[in-house]
């Protein structure tokens, strides 16, 4: 009876342990298989490139502020002081110049003092004493050329108040091949001296990697949540000085005849108004950069 307890035990044992090794799951590896062009002897090499470019857009702002007994006499009023503005920036060309314009309206409450002398409005729907209308005209100036031109036509309108003129380069699609295709030269020649400097001999082309992640030291790693590989020309500000442009300066405008009369707030009033105040707006350069992967073999 002792030895058929005993079987018994030590059976169960042995199912159990079977049991938990099913059971337990595997260590998971914190490594992922080794790329096919790791299996025999390479040089990876990043290729670096930038330039500078004078920024090519600019954009700003401006908000004039209405006010009258109704919301739709305020607005009204905006849309009429904007008006010759909207025509002026309109002659510089729609493709050139674009303009979008936003309202905010709220209302103005009759005020009262309180004891210790503070006003204070009523803020009650029958104490609504007038309307406060803001129209904000945004100007993206894609000539800069015309920003001189454009910037100045705002002002001539008088707006209650205007932003600063923010630079930025939008670069085309042949400058982005250009700065990869010198990062990849110049991945090459960073290989080709690397290797010779090493003793060895520069093989044949592995891979080629425009993001530049098969140069990292994680491509055998799992990528973390959140990693992103920018496949695009970096933009970076470059604050150390402001050169003059390359391109020719636009044309001077046609002289204005003297003791011309125009309609307050017109087109040509406007116009009139803005040649009275120009001013030099010299586009920055803007710093823009690239890089690319290339793999070879070795021998």
């Amino acid at each position: 009876m002792r030895k058929i307890l005993f079987l018994t035990a030590a059976a169960g044992f042995f199912i159990s342990g079977i049991a938990s090794a099913q059971t337990a799951a595997p260590q998971a590896s914190p490594y992922d298989k080794a790329p096919w062009w790791m299996k025999e002897s390479v040089i990876t090499q990043t290729g670096y490139v930038f330039t500078e470019i004078p920024a090519n857009r600019a954009n700003f702002s401006a908000t004039f502020l209405t006010v009258a007994d109704t919301a739709e006499k305020a607005q009204a009023l905006a849309i009429a002081q904007t008006k010759g503005l909207n025509q002026a920036l309109d002659k510089l060309g729609k493709d050139k110049v674009r303009i979008s314009t936003s309202f905010s309206m709220r209302a103005l409450y009759e005020q009262y003092r309180d004891k210790n002398g503070n006003r204070i409005e009523d803020q009650r729907g029958d104490k609504i004493e007038k309307y406060q209308v803001s129209l904000n005209l945004s100007v993206e100036v894609r000539d800069t050329d015309l920003l001189e031109r454009a910037y100045a036509l705002v002002l001539a309108a008088a707006p209650t108040s205007s932003t600063p003129i923010n630079f930025y380069l939008q670069p085309d699609n042949d400058t982005n091949t250009w700065l990869y295709t010198e990062a990849t030269k110049d991945a090459h020649n960073r290989a080709l001296q690397s290797a010779t400097a090493a003793g060895g001999k520069l093989g044949g082309i592995k891979v080629i990697d425009p993001t530049g992640r098969a140069c990292e030291t994680d491509i055998l790693a799992r990528t973390p949540d959140g990693s992103y590989d920018n496949t695009q020309a970096q933009e970076v500000d470059y604050k150390q000085g402001i050169q003059a442009r390359m391109a020719s300066p636009p044309p001077p405008p046609a002289p204005m005849v003297m003791g011309q009369d125009y309609a307050p707030g017109s087109a040509e009033d406007i116009e009139a108004k803005a040649l009275q105040n120009p001013f030099i707006q010299t586009p920055p350069l803007q710093r823009l950069e690239a890089k690319s992967c290339v793999v070879y073999g070795l021998s």
